[in-house]
């Protein structure tokens, strides 16, 4: 099972508090804060500004123990939406997390748009805007189930700098995850703080 992501970064205020305590005792390992150097060259906790976006998006929930089907079965109404209004996404498909558990989450499947579409009612689609400010890019390559390893990372990182986040993320998919294997993704993280 895929934990909750947000969960993952809700820990991390509270362990902030905990890390302070144990870093006294001269024992404690330090905790990992960036993947291993020979993993990647990726930025990891690079600080930078999410520009506001119009997307057109689906919102939808489900399960970690489902959630890359959830997100692939989410995206696929996007596209083919937008297919039969003739628009093209000016960007990377995103999934922004809008509440997350234990055991599920509620997204948003979406695509960045050049300029506001008019949707028709029946297109099942939204119109709206993409999280915007500082935020903190992670990246993760490889399989959506072992995002685990990574957001233990993030959630050390965040523990180490004791940063506050808000209640919602995003992972921005630089290549499409309709069409590419799971084992090949390239997913960039957005940690939007407070």
């Amino acid at each position: 099972m895929i934990p909750s992501r947000i969960w993952w970064l809700s820990a991390a205020a509270a362990a902030a508090v905990s890390l302070a305590v144990l870093s006294l005792a001269l024992t404690q390992a330090p905790l990992p804060s960036a993947p291993p150097a020979a993993a990647s060259n990726d930025p990891f906790g690079e600080e930078v500004t999410l520009v506001e976006k119009t997307i057109v998006y689906i919102s939808g929930s489900g399960v970690w123990d489902s959630a890359f089907e959830t997100i692939v079965g989410g995206f696929k109404p996007v596209y083919d939406a937008m297919a039969r209004q003739g628009l093209q996404a000016s960007g990377s498909p995103m999934i922004i997390y809008t509440a997350t558990d234990d055991t599920g989450f509620q997204f948003r499947a979406a695509l960045p748009m050049a300029e506001v579409p008019t949707m028709p009612a029946d297109s099942g689609l939204k119109v709206g805007k993409s999280p915007a400010g500082k935020a903190l890019r992670f990246v993760h390559r490889g399989s959506h189930d072992s995002m685990d390893t990574t957001f233990e990372l993030i959630t050390n990182y965040l523990d180490e700098k004791q940063l506050k986040v808000r209640d919602v993320f995003v992972e921005q998919y630089i290549k499409d995850p309709i069409t590419t294997s799971q084992d090949d993704l390239v997913i960039e993280v957005y940690i939007p703080l407070k």
